[in-house]
């Protein structure tokens, strides 16, 4: 259903996993896409897949924790297209697995800045595009994390805690713009984040699933899709789990 056409759509972290496989749902239902990576190779790639789906495609290679970065990424936006309709905040990292007591001070900063402050950067450049437009969606990538904890996940889990938080307040502030703002909240999902886990990490975190399997990439992509099409017109400042039935809060 290509209800999407014509809408230009920004994916972070769009080079693989959970990025790619929404930004290939985004353009299968017609949007235009801004492949946001900091691996340049990977995201020049991804821009051509998208292309040969009969899309425009741009591939910005940037660390979204660096607001240069973000301000040329958004500049390259509208000279190329001169709108934003769609901001998905997915990229990520998962960070070392530590105690907090032992947690070194370097790689939480990291942590957090990719996944918090990175929403936050993103979400501050492109949000005066949408309010003078009128009219955006944006989607920030949370985890069930960040509701229940993950033992010796803390910058992750703390992370995600504030990107719900972040969603739940620029659902409020960009309400009166005609700017809806969510957050989807995944369990562990078949992606190369999850294979970067301990084997005892990924069975302990599967086995809190009541569904009993991982998610698949395509299952949140689709939920991403719902939240920014018109059929979510009435839909801001909500975080949607798809957790298999982990978290029901």
């Amino acid at each position: 259903m290509a209800d999407l056409f014509g809408k230009v759509a920004i994916v972070t972290g769009a080079g693989k996993g959970l990025g790619w496989a929404i930004a290939q749902r985004l353009a299968l239902d017609g949007a235009n896409l801004v492949v946001a990576e900091i691996d340049g190779q990977s995201a020049q790639e991804k821009a051509g897949a998208i292309r040969q789906m009969k899309r425009e495609a741009v591939a910005v290679q940037m660390d979204v924790s660096r607001w240069a970065d973000v301000e040329s990424m958004v500049k390259q936006v509208m000279l190329k297209f001169n709108r934003i309709d769609i901001l998905v905040n997915n990229a990520g990292i998962l960070g070392p697995y530590f105690p907090v007591m032992e947690y070194p001070e370097e790689i939480w900063d990291r942590v957090i800045a990719v996944h918090l402050k990175g929403t936050f950067l993103c979400c501050k450049g492109v949000l005066p595009i949408m309010k003078a437009q009128g009219s955006g969606q944006v989607v920030n990538l949370a985890s069930v994390a960040g509701k229940e904890g993950n033992a010796n996940m803390a910058p992750y889990a703390a992370a995600k805690a504030g990107i719900i938080s972040l969603t739940k307040t620029l659902g409020k502030e960009m309400a009166p713009y005609n700017v809806r703002v969510n957050c989807v909240s995944p369990a562990l999902i078949e992606t190369d984040m999850a294979k970067e886990m301990t084997p005892e990490q990924r069975a302990l975190l599967t086995s809190k699933i009541p569904l009993g399997r991982l998610g698949k990439p395509e299952e949140v992509a689709a939920v991403v899709k719902f939240l920014v099409s018109d059929e979510a017109s009435f839909v801001t400042g909500q975080c949607y789990d798809i957790s298999g039935g982990r978290s029901v809060y």
